[in-house]
């Protein structure tokens, strides 16, 4: 089979490389799978870099969400158990943490599901407690981490603002449903957002961003609104005055999805559960903006490490002869 290979870290673009391997075998509980579809996350360049929270031996395989298919013909979804990641033709997971795929959504939609989506619905459901409503402000509202956020927020009845870099991830938040778009390359976000909400701010902030972002955030969040720390996109980890979350009274809720797969899997098939019935209403559909054979995902991971996609990009795989 044909996977791509990390040897060293650094770059993806510069570290991964195609080529022939032996199909992995999988361990006790793991289950082999044919990948249909892989989607590219922030985490793959991390590890790339060796920046990621899990560091798997080198050589690896990088691809942490997969859409794929069992010996048996079951179509799923999963995150691969590394070294065996999802940009290769067969890839290993675990078989209790496989979900199936939503008849709704095609291979590549499938793939892109699971993370994000699932980051969001913890994120704005488990830990903010979203209301129909309220006001949620997510930052990178045209990534693949945001655009999940915005379409479940607006599923749960909340007036969505979105945070953007640029006209053209403007374009993007404004189909995904936001009520209100703001390019923090052109406008002031704190003036926006009070603008927007009548000098109130927002309920409840999705901040998959970190940096410059978490300190707007600080600025423009609500009374007991709630600050939902994702991820670090900007490099650059902020530090939380906590006299100010007192006098403003506003929380901090930190997310690591991951560990819901160990602490509590049977929320993780429960949020499946209702992302796909959301999804086969129509409510939600991940937004794959690129389609790229299996020869283009080191380009494709580098696209996404340097912040120039919108949406999601798929790796699709051949079908076999």
């Amino acid at each position: 089979m044909q996977a791509w290979h990390v040897h060293e870290n650094g770059e993806p673009s510069e570290v991964m490389r195609l080529a022939e391997a032996e199909r992995p075998t999988p361990g006790d509980g793991q289950v082999l799978v044919r990948v249909r579809a892989a989607n590219i996350n922030f985490p793959d360049a991390l590890l790339c870099r060796g920046q990621y929270q899990v560091r798997p031996p080198l050589p690896f395989t990088p691809g942490v969400e997969i859409c794929g298919e069992t010996e048996d013909g079951c179509r799923v979804i999963g995150n691969p158990a590394l070294p065996y990641g999802g940009f290769a033709e067969y890839a290993v997971a675990d078989a209790a943490a496989l979900l199936p795929a939503p008849e709704s959504l095609d291979d590549a939609e499938a793939a892109a599901l699971h993370i994000g989506y699932q980051t969001g619905w913890f994120g704005l459901h488990r830990r903010a407690g979203l209301e129909a409503g309220e006001t949620l402000l997510v930052h990178a509202a045209a990534g693949g981490v945001g655009s999940a956020a915005v379409q479940l927020g607006k599923a749960a009845g909340a007036t969505v603002i979105g945070v953007v870099g640029g006209a053209d991830k403007a374009a993007v938040a404004r189909e995904l449903g936001c009520d209100v778009v703001i390019d923090r390359r052109a406008e002031d976000v704190v003036a926006a957002v009070k603008e927007a909400t009548g000098g109130r701010g927002a309920d409840v902030i999705y901040d998959p961003v970190g940096g410059e972002a978490y300190t707007q955030s600080a600025k423009t969040v609500a009374f007991e609104g709630r600050i939902v720390v994702v991820g670090f996109a900007s490099g650059t980890i902020p530090s939380p005055a906590l006299n100010h979350a007192l006098v403003k009274n506003y929380s901090v809720l930190g997310l690591h999805w991951g560990l819901y797969n160990t602490k509590n899997p049977k929320l993780v098939r429960h949020c499946h559960d209702q992302l796909t019935e959301l999804a086969a209403r129509g409510a939600i559909k991940p937004l794959v903006s690129e389609r790229v054979p299996l020869a283009g995902a080191a380009a494709a991971v580098q696209k996404v490490a340097d912040g120039r996609s919108t949406g999601r990009i798929a790796v699709v795989m051949k079908e076999p002869a």
